[in-house]
């Protein structure tokens, strides 16, 4: 991943994953129980009060299904680390090749249980740059084609979407070549008018993160991308600043477009960035890391509307420091990221 940040957390390979009542239960059960029968492949996850966590939690996510597998191996005390990620809601990666399929099956599965599902769109064409995490929709036409299809799936139903990490970031640092920006402008503009057009469904734009650059870089070409037509704007997405410094520099930028709102990604910013090994890499699979507050609309500041793990912890940020490839789940990075967690 390109530079500071380090998405890496499109798992293009994934197949759609709401299903209900199948291999992990949707029932209730105290967080940190006994679950299942000895030996049982099978594990329980339950939804978090709503009143202060309105966000989905999938009962076939990936950690859920590590759970699952790891009672079955008799490996209790490594599923009861895993349960701090698995019992939380986690932000869905729409794939681009069934993507009205997942959306209605994410959105119809959330809006069953009551909750709000959390989508992410990564499919911009000429994504990342050429690295970890390359790739997107392969022309401008196949790409409105893509959110067409992400709207169709959500229809009515509640959702949050978080769009396009660094797309805008990359238009201004130097990354994405000068002839691709009207268009993707144009792209992201006409994503946030469609998506906003739809009844229940909230949108945040990618603004970066409070280690890269500033707010008075990105707040015109975040107007260009139609950030006043967005409910607001995501800032740390699959990144590991504090919330604190997330928040000051959400707020800083919020001044300059408006007073818009935002949501912070918290997935793994409980131990703040990494400081050793190559400055260009601190961003991919840091070691050290911790989750970060749970997800909650109960925030510290009335400007932001949400704390989100929107990177899903414990998928890898691409093939560094060991790791497989990006958007692929990682059992030993996850482990370490529970086990350093206080949450």
């Amino acid at each position: 991943m390109y530079g500071s940040r380090g998405v890496g957390a499109f798992a293009g390979g994934r197949a759609s994953a709401a299903v209900l009542g199948a291999a992990l239960l949707l029932a209730g059960c105290s967080s940190g129980g006994d679950d299942g029968k000895e030996g049982s492949a099978s594990a329980v996850v339950t939804q978090q009060p709503k009143e202060a966590d309105p966000f989905w939690v999938n009962p076939d996510g990936s950690a859920a299904r590590e759970v699952g597998e790891l009672l079955g191996d008799g490996r209790k005390a490594e599923a009861q680390q895993l349960r701090k990620i698995a019992e939380q809601p986690v932000a869905e990666w729409i794939n681009p090749e069934n993507a009205e399929e997942q959306a209605r099956e994410f959105t119809e599965g959330a809006d069953k249980a009551g909750r709000r599902a959390v989508l992410v769109l990564y499919n911009i064409p000429h994504r990342d740059c050429g690295q970890y995490s390359q790739g997107g929709a392969a022309d401008g036409d196949a790409y409105r084609d893509f959110v067409d299809a992400v709207a169709e799936g959500i229809g009515d139903r509640p959702a949050t979407v978080v769009l396009e990490p660094d797309a805008v970031l990359h238009l201004v640092d130097g990354c994405t070549p000068e002839e691709f920006h009207e268009e993707r402008y144009d792209l992201l503009d006409g994503a946030v008018t469609q998506l906003k057009g739809l009844k229940n469904t909230k949108v945040y734009l990618d603004a970066g993160n409070a280690g890269w650059g500033n707010p008075d870089q990105i707040h015109e070409p975040l107007k260009r991308a139609g950030i006043e037509r967005a409910d607001g704007f995501a800032v740390n997405v699959s990144n590991f600043y504090t919330t604190e410094d997330s928040i000051a520099y959400g707020k800083e930028l919020s001044a300059k477009v408006g007073g818009k709102h935002f949501v912070v990604d918290t997935s793994r910013n409980g131990n703040g960035p990494y400081t050793g090994g190559d400055p260009d890499e601190r961003w991919c699979n840091p070691p050290g890391r911790a989750l970060g507050e749970t997800p909650t609309t109960r925030t510290s500041d009335p400007l932001v509307d949400a704390y989100l793990w929107i990177k899903r912890p414990g998928e890898s940020d691409g093939e560094c420091k060991g790791g497989p490839k990006a958007g692929e789940w990682w059992e030993d990075y996850a482990l370490d990221l529970a086990r350093a967690s206080t949450t």
